[in-house]
């Protein structure tokens, strides 16, 4: 089966649980194993003999096969659910570890991730639920229901084989095209999710260019492919299912019409007649059913999905081992574009923009501009789709990704704490810090009154007690004990007062390095070297006047 190797790990480590449901369905199969001949035995020794307390303790014979088959049955559940919990846990690990694989190298995929969690994975599930329980079981009462029927009525079974294999033969080729057809379904499944997830990336694009007319009729379009997909898949689900029953009744059909001439002829007595027929309908047809539906239907249903799950979740290998970078150097956009949807309009579009080593540069603008995408892309946390992001006239993929967040921090509007000291709070980037540096840093930053309410360095935070100024506060000191020779402030200074705001920018540009500053007032461009305004039109540089645009 493609995609199998997925579930080999599994198998691997619980086949004791798989030697538990094999052994209890072979103790349910009993009943369809000695049913027709008890009966059998029960009407031409017992009822029609005369000896009707030896029939009727033939009959509580075959009632008690079948109160020890149900038993059998809820004892093999047990280990049924422990090897399917645990197939299900082992996909989800590969999925998620393949989804983070593509995403690490480069890949924009999230959505397919999340289609082949919540949906295929869950599939595969269910039908492993059902195979290891119904197949093992289903066989072992065809198997049973078989050799009862040879022991019992030969020239019965003899009849039936043609009937199978024509029908066999049918529903193979039935399932051949059906695969294709689920397949294709799919991959529409997938392309949908993607489709989705574009969109709702996207809508500040589609609602800033009114483009929800054309955002709806390319969902509509993915959306008919999808339905029109399925509806395919499900005819031909349906022929199958078709054959499945017509396969199952008329070998009862058959065995009835065959009757008049087996008793005549002494073939059959009426016995093994109503015994033929109690293996042909309790044991023969329903595992019929239940074999040709589950290795027929969900067999090819759950090949499929594991094909389709192994695509996507080998791990790529590791990145070949980048450069340690530089202490200092420029930061600069070369040719970049960026957009989040693939259909969405460009937020930079062929960008050039260089920022020299210690420069303090101010980016002003309207909210929604894209400001904030700005910052993640000068400091790498989202890849342009082309062109590139440099520092130190190295395009920053080239470095060492743990080397490259120790030169450059960004910190966001919404300022991040957790229950801790304040030490704790302040050294995550910084952890040798001794507590000189800190109460520098505490002080450059303005956290002295912070600090001393809260009993010094090592009392207690408790974040939701602090107010957004307060937290902004930490954040800016965490960052500015770090290492980073890049600093980006994202609007990090917007709920601090302006002389806090003030005292904190001063505060970075005098430890040395590049700052960044996303602001929110106009008089955070009156401290710095350049300042720089997006709009509608582009990124214009005041500084030199040139009005170059990154749009």
């Amino acid at each position: 089966m493609a995609g199998s190797h997925l579930l080999r790990p599994v198998v691997v480590r619980h086949r004791a649980a798989l030697l538990g449901v094999v052994g209890w369905s072979s103790v349910a199969a009993l009943p369809a194993l000695s049913s027709g001949r008890l009966i059998a035995l029960a009407l031409d020794d017992g009822f029609l003999a005369g000896r009707v307390p030896l029939g009727f303790a033939l009959l509580a014979v075959y009632a008690a096969t079948l109160v020890f088959g149900a038993f059998a049955v809820r004892q093999a559940m047990r280990p049924m659910g422990e090897f399917t919990e645990a197939a299900r846990d082992h996909l989800v690990r590969t999925v998620v570890r393949g989804g983070l694989g593509e995403a690490v190298a480069g890949g924009r995929g999230g959505s397919g991730v999340q289609a082949r969690l919540v949906g295929q994975v869950e599939t595969a599930r269910q039908i492993v639920s059902n195979l290891v329980m119904s197949v093992t079981s289903a066989g072992l009462m065809v198997l049973a229901a078989a050799v009862g029927l040879i022991a019992l009525a030969p020239v019965a079974l003899v009849a039936l084989v043609p009937l199978a294999l024509v029908a066999g033969a049918a529903l193979a080729v039935l399932t051949r095209f059906w695969r294709r057809r689920y397949r294709t379904a799919l991959a529409r499944e997938e392309a949908l999710t993607g489709e989705v997830d574009a969109v709702l990336r996207g809508v500040r694009d589609v609602a800033a260019c009114a483009a929800a007319g054309r955002a709806t009729a390319d969902l509509d379009r993915v959306l008919e492919g999808y339905a029109t997909a399925v509806g395919r898949a499900a005819d031909l689900g349906g022929a199958r299912i078709a054959v499945i029953g017509l396969a199952a009744r008329l070998p009862l059909l058959l065995l009835l019409l065959l009757a008049p001439g087996l008793l005549a002829g002494g073939t059959l007595t009426p016995g093994e007649l109503v015994g033929a027929v109690v293996y042909v309908v309790s044991g023969l047809e329903p595992a019929w059913r239940a074999v040709a539906e589950i290795l027929g239907n969900q067999g090819v249903e759950l090949g499929t999905v594991l094909a389709r799950l192994a695509r996507h979740s080998t791990v790529p290998p590791p990145p070949a081992p980048g450069v340690r970078p530089p202490a200092r150097g420029a930061l600069a956009l070369r040719a970049a574009t960026f957009r989040y949807g693939e259909h969405s309009d460009p937020v930079l579009d062929r960008a050039d923009l260089v920022i020299e080593d210690g420069e303090w540069v101010v980016v002003l603008g309207p909210s929604g501009i894209g400001k904030s995408t700005l910052a993640t892309v000068l400091t790498g946390l989202e890849r342009p789709e082309s062109g590139s992001v440099e520092f130190a006239g190295l395009d920053v993929s080239r470095y060492q990704a743990a080397e490259l967040r120790h030169r450059m921090a960004l910190i966001p509007q919404e300022a991040y704490v957790f229950s801790g000291t304040v030490r704790e709070n302040l050294v995550p980037l910084a952890p040798d810090a001794d507590d000189a540096t800190i109460d520098a840093t505490i002080r450059a930053v303005g956290l002295e009154e912070l600090v001393a309410r809260h009993g010094g360095l090592d009392g207690p935070v408790v974040p939701q007690t602090l107010s957004a100024g307060e937290r902004q506060l930490i954040a800016l000191g965490r960052v500015h004990l770090s290492p980073a020779r890049v600093v980006v402030l994202d609007e990090a200074t917007c709920h601090l007062d302006p002389a806090a705001e003030a005292r904190a920018e001063n505060a970075f540009h005098r430890r040395g390095g590049t700052l960044v500053v996303i602001a929110h007032r106009a008089t955070s461009a009156a401290r710095a070297h350049r300042v720089l305004v997006l709009d509608e039109t582009g990124l214009h540089d005041h500084a030199t006047t040139s009005g170059r645009s990154l749009r």
